[in-house]
């Protein structure tokens, strides 16, 4: 079977290898854009199976790059898991609200990582297989 291929969009280069790390050791095909653009274009090019998203990246609000996915008709399925810094109160129920299917706050945990994607990744293959 093939491996999960998960794009993540962040522009710190520390956060992409630890990520990198933590998703190619559970198995996973990790893409990577360090820019919201570069990030959706990668995202339409290659149709990754799930998106992290850092919200704060230097070129687009990270609402803004979710928005943008979800109105491409061929992407608008892919779950994405918003990771933020931020720990504002509403900062989880307005990426949820923009379209995403989970917001983790960051540093991120390993195991609610892990979790979380598996979880998404299920419903996801459920979904197709129902539909």
């Amino acid at each position: 079977m093939k491996p999960a291929r998960i794009l993540y969009i962040e522009d710190n280069p520390q956060n992409v290898r630890l990520v990198r790390k933590i998703l190619t050791a559970a198995g996973y095909e990790v893409l990577d854009a360090a820019h919201g653009l570069q990030g959706i274009a990668l995202a339409a090019r290659e149709s990754p199976d799930l998106i992290l998203l850092d919200l704060s990246l230097p070129d687009i609000n990270g609402l803004d790059a979710v928005a943008r996915l979800k109105a491409t008709p061929r992407l608008a399925g892919i779950p994405i898991i918003a990771l933020t810094t931020a720990t504002a109160d509403g900062e989880r129920d307005r990426s949820l609200a923009a379209g995403c299917a989970d917001c983790l706050t960051k540093p991120v945990m390993k195991n609610e990582l892990l979790h979380t994607i598996a979880i998404l990744l299920d419903q996801t293959v459920r979904a197709a297989q129902a539909g």
